[in-house]
């Protein structure tokens, strides 16, 4: 059952922001407020996006302890010869059958976007690319990452390697609560290894945007493809956009969306901890209505320009059988964002309810039938 509680009504200044991307999802960092969806589900190959999931791997095993940085991996001739350098693709150049530390590694396949080093960890680690990609699909399934498939840590290509900008951003957020010791790695400006200098690939650094991460993409099957985060004023967001025509383009476009992300909306809390926000219908109780609440404060992402846009629904099954314990949970609150679900919390019973008498179970007993008739 559905039930509207909360319209913000004003006067639409603006249409609504529309990006080139054929496909985009950016959420707020703090409150995980969805502020933008385009196609956010559909699947695309990742190219080097599926590093961002390498990384995952690596840096859960640091803070499990089960590796250190300082930690040495081998180069084998088949890391060399697909990501280094005769492979002619991204690569930090490491030399064949040296052994580089892992930090390198880190900092290669980040900053250089280094093929080489995505493999010489993947084989350090798991023996071999293949079985590599498996963790990687596990673990994606493990932190809530359910369509996205990994073939290969580098993101070259590969049947039945494909990822969603949804599951991209949401792995973004995850990556900077998670480890918040190694996100710095995303913002280091340069690196150099075996003798060679490179800057990181990442176009949105230098831009002075607040840009602080992650990774760019790029296949001829989808286009241009980027997953980013950038921080102003206490302010932090995360975007993917994928199937972008150019380079230019793709800086274009995710500077324009992280602008009007951080200009277009305020921080508003709507309710406070513990405060009701609305009733539902109960069955066989003593009162036929049941008070609901939040557990904690919630704060909204409020549009500045489009307020009617945001929009509050109660959501459960109803309606609910009594007796009914205080706290007991009971549905969901639903922030939308037009026709873009933007944020959920939980509901939970405001107060109890007790069994009702005979003659009040069977009054309700009687609504229900009929109600459900209507239903």
């Amino acid at each position: 059952m559905l039930l509207a509680i909360l319209v913000f009504a004003g006067p639409l200044w603006a249409a609504p922001f529309e990006s080139k991307a054929p496909r985009a999802f950016m959420i707020d960092a703090e409150t995980g407020a969805v502020l933008y969806s385009k196609n956010a589900d559909e699947l695309f190959p990742p190219a080097s996006l599926a590093k961002l999931m390498t990384m995952e791997i690596v840096f859960d095993a640091l803070k499990k302890g089960r590796l250190a940085l300082e930690e040495t991996f081998f180069v084998s001739e088949h890391a060399w010869r697909t990501g280094g350098a005769p492979s002619r693709t991204a690569t930090m150049f490491a030399a064949v059958k040296s052994s580089v530390p892992l930090e390198a590694l880190i900092k290669g396949a980040i900053v250089q976007s280094a093929n080489d080093a995505c493999i010489i960890i993947a084989e350090g680690m798991a023996g071999s690319e293949e079985n590599f990609a498996h963790l990687m699909t596990e673990r994606a399934r493990a932190i809530g990452l359910e369509k996205s498939t990994f073939v290969n840590p580098t993101g070259l290509p590969a049947e039945g390697q494909q990822v969603t900008a949804r599951e991209m951003t949401l792995l973004a957020r995850h990556l900077w609560r998670e480890y918040p010791e190694y996100y710095g790695y995303f913002s280091q400006p340069a690196f150099e290894w075996n003798g060679i200098f490179q800057r990181n690939r990442n176009p949105l650094l230098p831009l002075e945007i607040g840009a602080d991460g992650l990774k760019t993409g790029f296949t001829e099957a989808s286009g241009y493809a980027i997953t980013a985060s950038a921080a102003r004023q206490r302010r932090r967001l995360f975007v993917t956009l994928g199937g972008l025509a150019s380079e230019e383009e793709r800086v274009e476009e995710a500077r324009k969306i992280i602008d009007w992300g951080m200009r277009a909306f305020a921080k508003r809390e709507i309710l406070a901890a513990g405060e009701a926000i609305g009733e539902v219908n109960v069955y066989g109780g003593d009162k036929s209505r049941l008070a609901v609440r939040t557990a904690e404060s919630l704060t909204v992402l409020m549009p500045l320009d489009e307020p009617e846009r945001l929009s509050a629904r109660i959501v459960y099954q109803g309606p609910v059988p009594a007796p009914v314990e205080e706290g007991a949970e009971i549905g969901t609150l639903q922030i939308w964002l037009g026709d873009t679900l933007s944020q959920e919390a939980p509901l939970y019973a405001a107060e109890p309810v007790a069994k009702g008498t005979l003659r009040q179970r069977a009054v309700g007993a009687v609504g229900e039938l009929l109600l459900g008739w209507m239903r």
